[in-house]
């Protein structure tokens, strides 16, 4: 990343002042509302398969619970330090706001490579992140989720290790298996969601989504749903990536085989019905809409003048830098934030949530009805608010999402 992009959190924390500057709200409230409520850092040791000891540092940050219970996923990956875990917890509290679900914002994080681990390592990790993180948690409290490096495996073994200690509870955690209380609908919801919203904003812009053109960075769970969705309501996906390298092919992939290929473990540039690409310059190809999937600031300033993509949707937290979304603004291209882009996921898990309170599950279709009404209406509410400024996306949508959070804290009486 360029030296002169701010930091994730750094980010994250400008998009608020600058939300609350348009709200002309007290200088006061613009503290409570950076601030997070609580913090835990816990160390895990684990023996390994290997028999050697590691210790694992580890995090949880609850950023707000003003508008319900904390809200958000358990991320194992390498840069998943307290800092990060921070940022991605008030991205939380914003996107819950913004489409209107009664929760709040927190996130959990492991700094560990899952790749590195077996089953077994992954499994330990997870049971002990529980039992150090236990008594933060509960299902009027703060209901953990996956998020990168982690799954519904994780969530069934950190369900279980939650149940040890505290009795069975199946709304601890949402995006669990099927066949412990999850959601039809919950795994495929980020990605799918991503491609809802990308849909509706094509056709403000007067684009035809059929045959419009779609490049998707990142094509693990959340980018591969938002690529079968999208090619479902009519576009072309004609390049691919994951870690190890990207796919291009001008007359489409078939994203479905696609699918298949990476669910049993091959890489991306192995499938045999494209042309290899460099991620760094597939970012950079002639298209209607990118949707990066992946990680955070893949587009930075050194790269964001070579950006040839009309659409940009952020299926990924932040991946773009502010500098960088300052500059592609200039440029014309229309970004949908990530704080309604990827926010399919938290609205599923709301979804699960209920269903397992009511001990009654919900159809696919209803899932997928409902969660189209809830991002219509966060979409409605945004491009409203952006019209009627004259604000980017981003911007109305930190309005709308801050407005929301300052009103509850105020109403709870939390500045008295």
């Amino acid at each position: 990343m360029a030296t002169s992009d701010l930091s994730m959190l750094e980010g994250a924390i400008a998009s608020v002042d600058e939300a609350v500057a348009g709200l002309n709200l007290r200088d006061d409230m613009r503290d409570v509302l950076i601030e997070p409520w609580r913090e835990i850092a816990a160390g895990l040791p684990i023996t390994m398969d290997d028999g050697s000891r590691k210790v694992f540092h580890s995090f949880r940050t609850q950023h707000s619970a003003a508008r319900g219970p904390y809200k958000g996923g358990i991320r194992f990956h390498p840069n998943a330090d307290r800092e990060h875990t921070q940022a991605l917890s008030m991205l939380m509290t914003w996107k819950s706001a913004l489409v209107d679900i009664p929760f709040g914002g927190a996130k959990g994080g492991v700094m560990v490579d899952p790749r590195s681990l077996s089953d077994h390592e992954h499994q330990l990790i997870a049971r002990r992140y529980i039992m150090s993180m236990h008594h933060i948690l509960g299902v009027n409290r703060d209901i953990p989720a996956p998020d990168l490096g982690t799954n519904a495996q994780t969530m069934a073994w950190m369900m279980d290790a939650y149940g040890a200690l505290n009795g069975y509870e199946r709304g601890i955690v949402t995006g669990k298996p099927v066949e412990l209380g999850g959601s039809y609908g919950r795994d495929d919801a980020p990605g799918r969601g991503a491609a809802l919203v990308g849909d509706m904003t094509a056709r403000d812009a007067g684009m035809r989504v059929d045959g419009m053109s779609v490049v998707v960075q990142g094509y693990g769970a959340v980018g591969s749903a938002a690529a079968r969705t999208i090619e479902g309501l009519g576009a072309k996906v004609i390049a691919a990536s994951d870690a190890y390298g990207g796919l291009f092919n001008s007359s489409g992939l078939d994203v479905n085989a696609l699918h298949e290929h990476v669910r049993r473990g091959n890489p991306v540039p192995e499938f045999e019905e494209g042309d290899k690409i460099d991620n760094s310059d597939l970012l950079e190809l002639q298209c209607d809409m990118l949707i990066p999937a992946a990680i955070e600031n893949v587009i930075t300033t050194a790269n964001a003048p070579q950006i040839k993509a009309k659409i940009i949707v952020e299926a990924a937290n932040q991946p773009l830098t502010t500098e960088a979304d300052e500059m592609l603004n200039d440029m014309g291209v229309i970004i949908v934030p990530d704080i309604l882009a990827n926010a399919g996921g938290v609205i599923v898990s709301y979804f699960e949530w209920a269903q397992n309170i009511q001990a009654f599950r919900w159809q696919l279709d209803r899932v997928n009805e409902e969660l189209s009404r809830f991002l219509q209406d966060g979409y409605d509410v945004v491009l409203e608010r952006a019209q009627s400024r004259g604000l980017t996306m981003r911007s109305a949508a930190y309005e709308v999402a801050v407005a929301r959070v300052a009103e509850a804290i105020e109403v709870r009486g939390f500045l008295s």
